[in-house]
């Protein structure tokens, strides 16, 4: 069911965004089709690489309650993402050593690398989750397959 819907959001953004050259705009479509997608998700965005900063990913364009603003490559999931240019998938972000409470509500996280044609990371797609476990195999693949379709 949900390899459905991550095929059905990829075709949607890449209607949606046929001609938009804007990384903002891309970016914000997506957390936007995501969000609305699944509605269970407590944060669904993105945290861009700061260039003006060693290894630090400023907030993006997201759907969801405040998030942090800066995430150092060095914690959290989000800059364990950044740092290895690997998917994390986290059951419980309490028991991931280094984790940033942005919101006390997420237990679960996904964070996607978002690189560039050039295969140069300029972003992370994080999203969080109220329950322990509530992304998997599907949501790693579907998730990649978007990113890499949109940006790439």
């Amino acid at each position: 069911m949900k390899d459905d819907i991550y095929r059905q959001l990829r075709r949607e953004a890449l209607s949606v965004l046929e001609g938009e050259a804007n990384v903002t705009a891309r970016m914000a479509t997506v957390a936007c089709l995501l969000a609305h997608a699944f509605p269970e998700n407590i944060w669904t965005g993105f945290y861009v690489v700061d260039e003006d900063k060693d290894e630090e990913l400023v907030v993006g364009p997201y759907q969801g309650t405040l998030g942090c603003l800066r995430i150092p490559f060095a914690r959290g999931v989000c800059g364990a993402a950044a740092r290895t240019g690997e998917t994390q998938v986290v059951a419980d972000v309490h028991a991931f050593d280094g984790h940033i409470a942005c919101d006390s509500r997420s237990v679960s996280e996904i964070v996607v690398p978002v690189r560039d044609a050039e295969g140069r990371l300029f972003a992370v797609l994080d999203i969080d989750g109220p329950d322990a476990g509530m992304y998997g195999d599907a949501d790693r693949a579907g998730l990649e397959a978007l990113v890499e379709a949109v940006f790439v």
